[in-house]
């Protein structure tokens, strides 16, 4: 072989090397890019599943949480009790209600709870509630404070004291032990 075609295979050789070895590093770039788009999403999902985790691992602090911004307090009969909405039964078991149909905060604030056979008897007290008694009621940022003026057996079907009014009050409603057909409605107005 002459020298000329030595350096020519010597050439084709070297180009050769240098193609695969283009070709050798493209192809592992390329699953390392692969590989660089998978681990964000890789990542995301495992800061979603986190987070899901997280949310599972704490309802407690969740419903702690719920209960300090929305609640009912008593003193005078060592009640503070968390407010959910609604007056159906899986609420009551749990918590005191709040008549939907009643206000939030302004006006007239309608709540209701068991007073006995239940795990949750909140009102079981609401008895011995007493004309001036002091009732605190906090729902989010909203807190006031209202004294106690009226306290009455009512028929079940009296919904008079859940209507709205224009000064700012609330009424605590509970059933009267042995008479079904009876509740105690405990009205108290705004502090002022």
């Amino acid at each position: 072989m002459n020298i000329f075609s030595t350096k020519f295979i010597n050439m084709i050789t070297l180009f050769i090397t240098i193609i695969i070895f283009l070709l050798i590093n493209f192809s592992i770039n390329k699953i390392q890019g692969e590989n660089q788009i998978e681990n964000p999403e890789q990542n995301i999902n495992l800061d979603i599943i986190s987070k899901n985790e997280e949310q599972k691992e704490n309802p407690e602090e969740e419903k702690n949480q719920e209960e300090e911004n929305w609640y009912v307090e008593i003193k005078s009969i060592s009640l503070k009790a968390p407010i959910e909405e609604t007056t159906e039964m899986e609420v009551l078991e749990k918590s005191v209600g709040h008549f939907e149909d009643t206000q939030l905060t302004l006006g007239n604030i309608g709540l209701a709870a068991h007073n006995n056979g239940y795990k949750n008897n909140y009102f079981k007290d609401l008895k011995n509630v007493k004309k001036g008694d002091e009732i605190l009621y906090k729902y989010k940022d909203f807190t006031k404070r209202y004294i106690v003026n009226t306290i009455k057996i009512i028929k079940n079907t009296n919904w008079s004291y859940l209507e709205n009014t224009t000064d700012n009050r609330i009424t605590l409603i509970t059933c009267v032990e042995g008479k079904p057909d009876y509740r105690i409605c405990v009205q108290a107005v705004e502090k002022l």
